[in-house]
């Protein structure tokens, strides 16, 4: 059995203004289980990982775990490919829709990396994932992966491909009246954009119970080859700064 990790998550990569960006660490966390729970991972947060802060990843044959101290953060395990991407959004419709990003007013969580609109100028992914028109429950967003964050014209890193799948999805719903975190991701890299390439990232709301909504995400280039897919969970909070899973790692509805 491989040795156990010690990692942090930088400051800079936040979703709420004191805990990571879901996405983010959740594509951290998949790439170090990859050696033991696949290439396909479903990551499941039970907890809001801290920033700055020593973390423990601890391999495991059926599962892996990180841990900071001895609360449960998040849990690995195999999964499958997410079998029904969104259909692509030409970059024209997925610039109509930023312009409709309703993020300007009442964003929950202003300073995320991925879409906050208080991050200060190239420190932060940009997106801004407003509706499509006719295609109700989606929203779209372009995205050209800044060179501050891989050398120009380099594969973009994982973990931000799966931040930049993450955010949209929680805009396919109503983040400002009933605000959600990510709790579950299930991401696939068919190839990495490469830093500057221009990108067009999709989101489509799939089912609503309870205080759950499961998601649809893809990552597409300008000719509409799909470059990354991803489904997810977000779970409704119910009093600002809790966790949103339950400490046995079941959503909570």
């Amino acid at each position: 059995m491989a040795e156990r990790r010690t990692l942090r998550i930088p400051p800079r990569y936040n979703g709420p203004a004191a805990s990571g960006h879901g996405g983010y660490v959740c594509g951290r966390f998949a790439a170090l289980a990859a050696a033991h729970q696949g290439a396909v991972t479903t990551v499941t947060l039970h907890a809001p990982v801290p920033l700055d802060e020593p973390l423990t990843f601890v391999p495991g044959l059926r599962r892996s775990t990180v841990t900071h101290g001895t609360r449960l953060l998040a849990t690995v395990a195999p999964g499958s490919t997410p079998a029904d991407p969104p259909p692509a959004v030409d970059p024209a419709a997925a610039r109509a829709a930023a312009d409709r990003f309703p993020g300007g007013t009442g964003h929950p969580f202003p300073t995320c990396f991925a879409c906050g609109d208080r991050r200060p100028a190239r420190d932060g992914l940009g997106l801004a994932p407003g509706p499509v028109e006719g295609r109700p429950g989606t929203v779209a967003s372009p995205w050209r992966p800044a060179t501050e964050d891989a050398v120009d014209g380099a594969p973009v890193p994982a973990e931000l491909l799966w931040s930049a799948l993450d955010c949209p999805g929680g805009w396919t719903d109503d983040p400002v009246a009933r605000p959600r975190l990510l709790t579950r991701m299930t991401a696939v890299v068919l190839r990495a954009p490469r830093a500057g390439e221009p990108c067009v990232v999709v989101a489509r709301r799939g089912t609503v119970g309870g205080r759950l909504l499961r998601v649809d995400s893809a990552l597409y280039d300008t000719s509409a080859q799909l470059l990354a897919s991803a489904t997810a969970t977000w779970t409704a909070l119910t009093h600002p700064g809790t966790p949103v899973s339950d400490p046995r790692g079941r959503d909570s509805a």
